[in-house]
C-alpha cells in the first residue's frame, strides 16, 4: 500500500486486475455511519465550520471525523453528541468496537486507534 495522492491510498492485491484506491473521505464516512448505529449515539458533532456548512445545505457524512492514514495503519478520531441518560463508558466502548470492524472488515486497513471525544448531550424533546 502506497500513498499515491493527498488522501488516497493504493490497495495492493497479489492477483489484481489494477488498482484500487480508498479517499481519507470514503474512510470517514464508514466511520460516521458506524458510530450512527450504536443506540445512545445522538448525532455526530463537527467544528464551526462543518457546523455551519451544514446548515447552508452542504452536509457531509463525516462530519465530526478525522481519519488518518500512514502505511496501511488507520487512526480514527470522532467527535460525538449522546442520548441524554446513556452510559458514557459503556455507549463509547461499542462506538470504538463498531468503527473499527467496519473499517477493518470493509477497507482492509489495520485500525490502530479510535478516540472518541463526546463533545455534548442531545436532550429529549418535550411534545
Amino acid at each position: 500500500m502506497s500513498r499515491e495522492e493527498k488522501n488516497s491510498y493504493t490497495m495492493a492485491a497479489e492477483e489484481s486486475l489494477g488498482e484500487v484506491q480508498i479517499a481519507d473521505e470514503v474512510v470517514a464516512i464508514i466511520a460516521g455511519l458506524a458510530a450512527m448505529e450504536v443506540e445512545g449515539v445522538s448525532s455526530m458533532a463537527g467544528n464551526a465550520t462543518r457546523e455551519l456548512i451544514a446548515k447552508l445545505g452542504m452536509k457531509s457524512l463525516s462530519k465530526g471525523v478525522r481519519v488518518d492514514v500512514l502505511e496501511g495503519i488507520v487512526t480514527v478520531s470522532l467527535a460525538l453528541n449522546l442520548k441524554y441518560g446513556e452510559n458514557i463508558m459503556e455507549t463509547t466502548a461499542k462506538v470504538q468496537e463498531k468503527v473499527k470492524a467496519a473499517i477493518e472488515n470493509m477497507t482492509g486497513l489495520t485500525v490502530a486507534d479510535v478516540n472518541v471525544r463526546v463533545a455534548g448531550v442531545d436532550m429529549p424533546e418535550e411534545n
